[in-house]
């Protein structure tokens, strides 16, 4: 194909020829992608914070440190982290026997672990509620064991245990298919140990997968509502969440209140969530390496 040339002063000139984009209409792509997430987060967010410091930096200070909302925000983060480690642990043993293992009605129970996601969240909660209350069919023997769940502290985290546990399952389930049993049967032949080989075969290969089921369990922990007023009482400086002091707020039309309290657990949950995708990348890395 010939070079469009320019002549300036008796000299020919080739013209560099225009470069292309890796991929056609990413220019249009790209802006849809950017105008699409600017309506739907960063306009949504920036209002929110924008809103928040609408009466002055005192008052988003005064909201921000009463005791009721420290507790409440304690409460929230501190029930989050414990669910989500809670889902790892059993998260993991569940993909693990469901991929690993055949047993009779294995689709039943693969199908039921997406309960939690078709489950109302309210619906949730008054299940749980009716189980674990002092007269419910588990909280009346737990009760004589000095163990009371429901509308304390302990109902949350199982509350938040509960609608947690699919992101764990779902997010290991793919990354177990695709693990190679050579590589665990080569260990074996070297001389590991079953835990041996689980610990330095399987597990390096599931961290990321680990953290991005911990990170999605607990994101989706820390913002949860329906299923855990029911159960939890919702006693102030006790077992009262966070998103639910946000809804009182609203209903006594205290909005500044209500977007401060909002924008200190985004600005948490994003802390978190960057942590932890840093961590995941590491293990990323550190897994690609070898």
């Amino acid at each position: 194909m010939a070079v469009p040339a320019a002549v300036v002063e008796g000299k020919t000139l080739l013209r560099p020829r225009a470069r292309r984009g890796v991929l056609p209409g990413f220019g249009l792509t790209l802006g849809y992608t950017m105008l699409y997430l600017s309506l739907l987060v960063l306009i949504p967010v920036s209002a929110v914070f924008i809103r928040s410091l609408g009466s002055g930096w005192g008052h988003f200070y005064e909201v921000v440190t009463a005791p009721r909302v420290l507790a409440s925000l304690r409460l929230s983060f501190g029930a989050s982290l414990i669910a989500a480690l809670i889902n790892v642990m059993f998260g993991l043993i569940v993909a693990w026997v469901l991929v690993r293992y055949n047993f009779p009605f294995k689709r039943l129970v693969d199908a039921m672990v997406d309960l939690p996601f078709a489950l109302p969240t309210a619906v949730a909660g008054i299940a749980l509620t009716a189980l674990y209350a002092p007269n419910g069919w588990l909280g009346i023997w737990l009760l004589p064991l000095g163990i009371k769940v429901a509308f304390t502290p302990l109902g949350i985290v199982v509350a938040l245990t509960f609608i947690g546990l699919p992101f764990v399952v779902r997010t290991l389930q793919p990354v177990l298919d695709d693990l190679d049993r050579e590589v665990e049967q080569a260990a074996a032949t070297l001389g590991a140990s079953a835990v041996q080989g689980f610990v330095r075969v399987i597990m390096p290969a599931l961290w990321p997968a680990l953290l991005t089921g911990f990170a999605l369990a607990f994101a989706r922990a820390v913002g949860e509502y329906g299923s855990v007023i029911f159960i939890a009482g919702n006693m102030p400086m006790k077992s009262e969440i966070a998103p639910l002091l946000i809804v009182t707020k609203l209903e006594q039309y205290d909005y500044a209140g209500a977007t401060a309290i909002a924008v200190v657990m985004l600005v948490l949950s994003f802390t978190l969530m960057l942590g932890i995708n840093a961590l995941q990348h590491w293990a990323l890395s550190r897994h690609g390496g070898r």
